[in-house]
């Protein structure tokens, strides 16, 4: 599945990951987003940068989208990932705040 159908600033999370594009992931986030990781939060922008150096682009991700649905007003994505860190399934679940994203929250 391609992220076509997803909000322009979901999509960019995906495609900037795996372009390996961290100036077009990080502009995706508004200023103060929260980013949680099974539990370990990061919060605003200098954090998640620091999250995507050690849980994504700097290991290597590659993010595949399996779908999505919304549910309450956020987007529930299944993926797939492969890269020298995490490889298995799961979800992301995204809050916007008006075009950027004020939330991800990463599960099984």
């Amino acid at each position: 599945m391609t992220t076509e159908a997803l909000p322009p600033a979901i999509a960019d999370f995906f495609d900037a990951t795996n372009a390996a594009d961290r100036a077009r992931f990080l502009a995706a986030f508004a200023d103060d987003a929260v980013l949680d990781d099974w539990g370990h939060v990061y919060a605003g922008r200098d954090a998640i940068a620091g999250w995507n150096e050690t849980d994504n682009m700097g290991v290597s991700s590659h993010l595949d989208v399996l779908g999505f649905e919304q549910q309450g007003g956020a987007y529930v994505v299944s993926i797939q990932v492969t890269g020298d860190g995490y490889n298995g399934g799961g979800s992301m679940t995204f809050s916007l705040d008006g075009d950027l994203i004020s939330r991800v929250v990463i599960a099984g």
